[in-house]
């Protein structure tokens, strides 16, 4: 079984560098790279749809997931706290009968 080859952030913007700024063809920048023109061609894609944000990293997220995940944190504990808001109306409605 062959293992997958890891590229850094820095080699795949140059990489992309090669093909949008300086004219090279995918081919012959893959070429002369080592990789596949397909990824290559794929590096690209994801450098033109994440708007700056391609090639993070594992585990890293953008700036909009960051914000979903707080925002459901905080919804788990707001649910949490009327959840507990409620238990304590019933809790003190009985002890005034």
């Amino acid at each position: 079984m062959t293992t997958r080859k890891k590229y850094s952030k820095e080699f795949k913007l140059d990489a992309i560098n090669l093909v949008l700024e300086q004219n090279y063809t995918r081919s012959a920048a893959s070429r002369s790279l080592g990789i596949n023109p397909n990824v290559l061609g794929r590096w690209i894609n994801e450098h033109k749809e994440d708007d700056g944000h391609a090639f993070r990293g594992n585990g890293k997220l953008t700036p909009e997931q960051e914000e979903i995940r707080k925002l459901k944190f905080q919804v788990k504990r707001l649910e949490m706290e009327k959840d507990i808001l409620k238990k304590a109306t019933v809790f003190f409605a009985k002890e005034m009968k």
